[in-house]
């Protein structure tokens, strides 16, 4: 892989490469491009997830001022590019995805993955998605607690096959620390922030029905309070999530334009929007309702202010998906709120 990266970099107008800096200095390549030149370090990985993506970037910040790394790998995930990308780690990977963005050379290429499937790898058999999400989100919540197996398969609510299942993925990814042995062996989170990389990429939704309506509202940052007390009073068990449900956690966020609620899949849509007094409709909504097949999205929900709310890494989540500033929301969240 590292004599293709240096014959990639080589076809490169103007490129050109060596094996030392020139100073006496042991370096694996020193990239020339006109006058200016940079010292790199190779590191060559068969696939990079995010949470690999995560433990690079602490790794290229640990090297010397003038020396850069260069990641060479076989296949990237999208969100590994990414947080990569905003970390100024280059890339080159064997799907034709190529970034080298340093001071005088940028080079940026990239590819769409031939089958869906090509992001998959044999290193990563239980993706952290439906019941291992959910476990995931355990961990995350309680990132100092050792967990054994058993623990994990209580607070969770799933089989302590995939409780262990989980954990094992999560040690190779070198995720997490292990004491013991046996019925005593104990694991705890080392890394939450890979860890919550790597969940948010993988995380998905299944069968997802949304249904858009309208209701009155003359103070909409009241809106979810009086529309989580209708669907409370309704037995109908739901979560806000999106902006409206950030609000109650973080004063960043000053525009509500949707109210944007997960209901349980145990009632009809119609039933829901009935029970807050909505109007479907096509266009102007201020209202979204949506189920998911696993009710996956209501699991610790928690009431904040009176209203039920998504947990504060499901509203990580979804705030990623929101087109509106919904990156931008989501970072925010994540450093004043969750932490890591």
């Amino acid at each position: 892989m590292e004599r293709t990266a240096l014959s990639i970099l080589r076809d490169i107008d103007g490129v050109t490469t060596e094996a030392t800096s020139g100073d006496g200095r042991k370096a694996d390549i020193v990239i020339h491009a006109g006058d200016v030149s940079h010292v790199v370090e190779l590191k060559a990985q068969r696939s990079i997830n995010a949470a690999n993506a995560r433990a690079l970037i602490e790794q290229a910040q640990r090297l010397p001022k003038a020396t850069h790394l260069l990641l060479v790998a076989r296949s990237t995930t999208k969100e590994a590019r990414r947080l990569l990308a905003d970390a100024g780690v280059a890339l080159i990977d064997g799907q034709g995805n190529m970034r080298v963005d340093l001071p005088g050379i940028f080079v940026w290429t990239e590819r769409r993955p031939p089958h869906a499937a090509s992001e998959k790898t044999s290193e990563s058999p239980v993706k952290l998605t439906g019941k291992a999400g959910i476990a995931t989100q355990a961990l995350l919540g309680d990132p100092e607690r050792w967990w054994q197996v058993n623990d994990l398969a209580a607070v969770a609510k799933i089989s302590a096959s995939l409780a262990h299942r989980v954990l094992s993925r999560l040690d190779r990814e070198n995720l997490i620390e292990t004491v013991g042995a046996g019925p005593k062996r104990a694991r705890r989170v080392t890394h939450p922030a890979a860890l919550l990389d790597l969940w948010a990429e993988e995380m998905r939704d299944r069968r997802v029905k949304p249904l858009r309506v309208f209701r009155l509202a003359r103070d909409a940052r009241a809106h979810a309070t009086s529309l989580s007390t209708l669907l409370a009073g309704a037995n109908i068990d739901h979560a806000v999530t999106g902006p409206a449900g950030a609000a109650r956690l973080a004063p960043f966020i000053t525009s509500i334009p949707v109210v944007d609620i997960w209901i349980t899949q145990a009632v009809d849509l119609s039933a829901a929007s009935n029970a807050i007094g909505a109007e479907v409709v096509q266009e102007g909504h201020n209202i979204l309702l949506r189920q998911e097949a696993d009710d996956y999205p209501l699991v610790f929900r928690t009431l904040i202010d009176d209203v039920w709310t998504v947990n504060k890494f499901r509203l990580y989540l979804d705030l990623r998906k929101d087109p509106r500033r919904g990156r931008e929301q989501a970072d925010r969240l994540r450093e004043e709120v969750i932490g890591f």
